[in-house]
């Protein structure tokens, strides 16, 4: 990489909902490059409280703060939507053990994918480290509004509410 080209990095998942350890890694993730794509992916496998466009819209709203840092949705391998940003890294936060095993063999597979593409992690916060998108919706169903503020950004915790109300939870 040249001192000249930018350095862009991508931080996929599904956001659904976006967690405070999420956002905790797209805060310190945006000082380390000079650009960062937080790309919110379409997974057929899982059943998304909010839609992909729902997903994009509330996560635009949250990283509005942070010039270098825009979001976009994508289908298909992180790989190739790393590559049609124009960047070379993958960005991937670790919370426990077994996100590391996860994250090792992904790391792998899309290295052999793209070898010219990167995986940088960066661990939780100890104390987002438990905290998952499942985790959000039960605490939602079960503890409502007042128990969210711990896990999400608060812009957040009025569509969540309303979603789960909505899908009658």
């Amino acid at each position: 990489m040249s001192l000249l080209e930018p350095r862009i990095a991508v931080f996929t998942g599904t956001f659904d909902p976006l967690t405070l350890g999420h956002l905790d890694v797209i805060r310190r993730g945006r000082v380390l490059f000079d650009r960062l794509v937080v790309g919110i992916g379409i997974n057929p496998n899982k059943q998304s409280l909010f839609t992909i466009e729902e997903r994009v819209a509330l996560a635009r709203e949250v990283v509005e703060p942070y010039e270098n840092v825009e979001v976009e949705a994508f289908e298909g391998l992180t790989v190739h939507f790393v590559r049609q940003i124009g960047a070379k890294i993958i960005l991937r936060g670790l919370r426990t053990l077994s996100d590391m095993e996860y994250e090792f063999s992904m790391t792998l597979t899309n290295n052999r994918l793209d070898p010219g593409v990167e995986t940088v992690f960066l661990m939780a916060d100890g104390e987002y480290s438990h905290v998952s998108s499942s985790l959000i919706k039960q605490v939602a169903q079960f503890g409502g509004s007042s128990a969210l503020d711990r896990f999400v950004p608060t812009e957040l915790i009025g569509p969540i509410m309303e979603k789960m109300r909505a899908n009658g939870r």
